[in-house]
């Protein structure tokens, strides 16, 4: 069953992307990743450029986790997924989910926090509802009584990016 709430983007291991034994290095993931939301963003109508001007925002990342849980291989072609965890007040989770093509074991998993900030004072801010609104299709299914996956919001709410 495909999961039609997580957005996907296929990507081929490269030379750069790995270590002299042709396996991925661990940071080109991290790349991968910021393929996929960067691409979620272009589809959903906000590519950066246009985001940024329009909703006078920027999304900084606050938090980065990322599990490694088999090697890819040069030329390998992986699917990159990428999907809503959780969008609260001021942040947002995205959560991806790498695997090679064709193959349902995961290669990695890794989540990002972003937060809303204020182009003017750096401060953090409500995540504008435009946003909202277009990420809304994207937003995994509630899951039951999963613990809360932003511990961090005291944090957030004072945040401030110079």
């Amino acid at each position: 069953m495909k999961e039609e709430w997580k957005f996907r983007i296929e990507e081929r291991v490269r030379w750069g992307d790995v270590d002299a034994a042709r396996i991925i290095f661990y940071g080109a993931y991290i790349r991968f990743f910021e393929f996929a939301e960067t691409e979620l963003f272009r589809h959903v109508g906000l590519p950066y450029g246009a985001m940024f001007d329009e909703l006078d925002i920027w999304l900084p990342r606050v938090h980065l986790e990322c599990d490694f849980h088999r090697a890819a291989k040069l030329d390998d072609l992986l699917e990159v997924a990428v999907f809503v965890g959780r969008m609260g007040k001021k942040s947002v989770r995205f959560n991806f989910e790498v695997r090679r093509v064709s193959e349902d074991a995961p290669m990695a998993s890794a989540h990002f926090v972003l937060v809303a900030v204020s182009r003017d004072t750096g401060k953090s801010i409500a995540i504008p509802e435009e946003l909202r609104r277009r990420l809304t299709p994207f937003m995994q299914p509630a899951q039951g009584d999963e613990p809360e996956l932003e511990t961090a919001n005291a944090a957030l709410d004072s945040a401030t990016i110079r």
